[in-house]
């Protein structure tokens, strides 16, 4: 059994995992009674942490929010791992926390003990970051959190969006997963309305609001999340979608292939084809260029012209 202060850090800690717990269930996690909770429950509230209780049979506890942030106990690397994520956040792509990242880094540095400083002032001097050549779209921070909160606890949201097109819509969701890729943020979530799962970019999300209304889990289109957010962003649509017969085996395309570029299809032992999709001409003849092997352009038209005048042009250029 654990002593009375380790076991309250545990309770603590399984309040923070869940939304909800009974009595029993934490009492068989902690290996204690009812009552132990119970006064364990207490003790947290004299502490300053908000445990709510709900009581009959359907009844058990949970962490609520309280008016002021009880105090946060962090071992040396979570000092460390939090500074440089405040750091980070301070110029990151969710909009409006800069201001408040810059704050709190301030007042952590200025109780971390002069080891840990040392650490995080050596990361913060001797690393850099190149930047991108387009500025990242920046997401509502209080959008990410209305979203996590609401995949944590199960709980349907309405939102509008806008698609690539810019296009206006309402939409109704079940959220299940927030997923970063490089710069954006993703939603994956059951669109109720067209009965499919769906994935959203969140900068592209306006007025979110959670409904109350909880829902029972579906089975995920993919049990990797991030392979599938990649292979949707991979057919959403684009100005050209392009169709390629290559001269290598799937498996080494694959190996060269990011996997935001496209998705291969096997044809024999030394073919595949690629099926990929951008805006732009120029960005899809450098990716299938970067392979490295010989090709045969499928769909659409225009990249086989956009082809032509590059030969055309690399030819003149080779001429002794």
């Amino acid at each position: 059994m654990l002593e009375t202060s380790a076991r309250l850090l545990r309770l603590l800690s399984l309040l923070q995992l869940r939304r909800e717990w009974t009595g029993a269930e934490l009492a068989s996690r902690l290996d204690v009674t009812a009552r132990t909770i119970r006064n364990d429950i207490d003790k947290l509230r004299s502490l300053g942490y908000p445990v709510n209780a709900t009581p009959g049979v359907a009844g058990g506890y949970q962490l609520g929010a309280g008016a002021d942030l009880p105090p946060l106990l962090l071992d040396d690397d979570e000092a460390v791992a939090v500074a440089v994520g405040l750091r980070t956040a301070a110029t990151g792509t969710i909009e409006g926390i800069e201001e408040s990242s810059v704050r709190a880094l301030a007042k952590l540095e200025q109780v971390l003990p002069p080891r840990l400083r040392r650490r995080v002032d050596a990361l913060n001097t001797h690393t850099v970051s190149v930047p991108y050549d387009s500025p990242a779209p920046s997401v509502d921070a209080e959008i990410l959190a209305t979203l996590s909160l609401a995949c944590r606890d199960r709980e349907r949201v309405r939102f509008d969006y806008h698609n690539h097109q810019g296009e206006p819509s309402k939409r109704a969701g079940e959220p299940y997963r927030l997923v970063r890729w490089g710069r954006r943020w993703y939603l994956v979530a059951w669109d109720i309305d067209r009965s499919d799962w769906r994935t959203f970019r969140v900068d592209r999300i306006a007025s979110c609001t959670a409904v109350g209304a909880r829902f029972t889990p579906r089975e995920l289109p993919d049990e990797d999340l991030a392979r599938y957010v990649s292979r949707q962003v991979n057919v959403a649509p684009r100005r050209y979608q392009a169709e390629l017969l290559l001269e290598a085996p799937a498996e080494t395309i694959q190996s060269r292939l990011h996997t935001s570029v496209g998705t291969v299809r096997s044809v024999d032992e030394n073919r595949c084809v690629l099926h990929t999709a951008n805006d732009s001409l120029e960005q899809l003849a450098v990716h299938v260029a970067l392979l490295g092997v010989d090709f045969e352009v499928i769909d659409p038209p225009e990249l086989v012209e956009h082809f032509r005048g590059l030969s055309a042009r690399y030819a003149k250029a080779s001429r002794p």
